[in-house]
């Protein structure tokens, strides 16, 4: 009788979570690519580089021009995890992960709402070598990860899969090895909703800080940022692809956004040291972007627009209605609450959120209820609106007619609409209480 009953609830239990995902639960495929500003896509009007693939799923759904990351990816990346700004976790050090959120993460709101989970390529909020488990203790099922400042991301990776080295990765390159496992699990994972996270290596240079350079590409050097941007194109492709040869394009949310701006430049090839004893040079090139007809030199690390301005698309056929350009405000604390609001899930229990759903904007052509947006890089940071935007120490910027944020607002003589501006903002300030 024992085993009957639990074979029943074993049943019952399938049937609703299978149930809900027919009547709504969209599978969520969240791509975030790596120092990729909105100079570098096409559908952002950028001349440099060719992005027919992501230019498509713009068309075919919403382009956001006001999704605002942190300045560098590793304070952005615990922003999406936690909803919340990184100094409210205490800014974590690089490569690390505060212990208190490992249950309150976008992982675990997942999982705990029924996904199957699942995460591949950057994970960078800890030293893989040194915490196996530690994407599974933050709620994802799977995982392909390489190895931050251990060892090579592009040509012959060294990757973490569910916790191990995985070997034979000699003649492979990282973006394909990720994208495959995430088709796998996909693929896998047909009968229930599945949450796949793809924070990209692309288009991040190599890593410069290991004994030994890694290695080169085919060509005999890196990959240019050109060709980085193109082949991040192409992957984002192959999963759409994947998606439609799988029958789950039509009950899958796409989010595709990136990190931080496009980076000032990128690491063309190591030129041997002639002594031995010394560290071989990295040579650079520096990164310029055409966008709109105007040169678009990179900006990551800066609080200015070309440090923290990034693309964000949204696709879903037949519920997320195609041709759309959407001004609402977004940051990354509000990925955690936007999916689960897609997800139907509940929220961490006694934790005080930064982020705003931006799911009804998607669906319901609701606006987004965020006013401003908020960003912080080296104990400065900035609160803005569409328009306005003011820094800590006071500056305030008309950023709709001073985009390259030339020229602050004088105090004295302030127009009337900049007066109003730099009231509410300072408000807004306040009441971060940043610490």
């Amino acid at each position: 009788m024992r085993s009957i009953l639990v074979l029943l609830a074993t049943l019952l239990s399938f049937g609703t979570a299978n149930a809900q995902h027919v009547l709504g639960r969209p599978n969520i495929l969240l791509i975030m690519a790596d120092d990729v500003g909105v100079d570098v896509l096409g559908c952002y009007g950028s001349e440099s580089y060719k992005t027919p693939r992501l230019d498509a799923l713009a068309a075919g759904g919403v382009r956001f021009t006001h999704c605002y990351a942190m300045p560098v990816c590793h304070p952005t990346r615990i922003t999406l995890m936690t909803g919340r700004y990184p100094f409210r976790t205490g800014n974590p050090k690089w490569g690390s992960f505060p212990k208190e959120e490992e249950h309150n993460n976008i992982g675990q709101v997942m999982k705990r709402a029924g996904y199957a989970t699942a995460v591949a390529g950057k994970w960078q909020i800890c030293m893989m070598k040194n915490d196996l488990d530690h994407s599974q203790r933050l709620g994802f099922d799977e995982s392909c990860l390489f190895g931050w400042h251990e060892g090579p991301r592009y040509y012959s990776p060294m990757i973490y899969q569910n916790g191990k080295l995985r070997e034979g990765l000699e003649d492979r390159y990282g973006p394909d090895v990720y994208v495959e496992f995430l088709i796998d699990f996909m693929e896998r994972n047909q009968k229930k909703p599945f949450f796949a996270y793809y924070p990209m290596a692309l288009c991040h240079d190599v890593t410069d800080d290991l004994e030994d350079p890694v290695p080169f590409g085919p060509n005999g050097h890196y990959d240019t940022y050109k060709e980085m941007a193109e082949a991040m194109d192409i992957r984002v492709g192959r999963l759409v692809d994947a998606l439609d040869r799988l029958g789950l394009r039509e009950n899958t949310l796409i989010l595709f956004t990136t990190d931080n701006g496009t980076p000032v430049s990128y690491i063309h090839s190591a030129e041997p040291n002639p002594d031995p004893r010394g560290k071989d040079t990295y040579v650079r090139v520096p990164v310029v972007s055409r966008q709109n007809g105007i040169d678009v030199p990179g900006g990551k690390g800066s609080l200015t627009n070309g440090g923290t301005n990034v693309p964000l698309i949204a696709n879903w056929p037949g519920k997320v209605k195609p041709m759309q350009v959407a001004d609402d405000l977004v940051d990354f604390s509000d990925f955690l609450p936007t999916l689960a609001d897609f997800a139907d899930a509940l929220l961490p229990a006694g934790v005080t959120l930064d982020g705003c759903s931006f799911a009804s904007r998607l669906t319901d052509d609701q606006p987004s209820i965020r006013s401003w947006a908020f960003a912080e890089h080296g104990k400065k940071y900035w609160v803005r609106d569409r328009r306005w935007k003011l820094y800590d120490d006071g500056k305030l910027f008309d950023v709709l007619n001073d985009p390259r944020e030339k020229s602050p607002i004088a105090t004295a003589g302030e127009a009337r609409d900049a007066v109003i501006a730099r009231r509410q903002l300072t408000k807004t300030l306040l009441s971060l209480d940043y610490k």
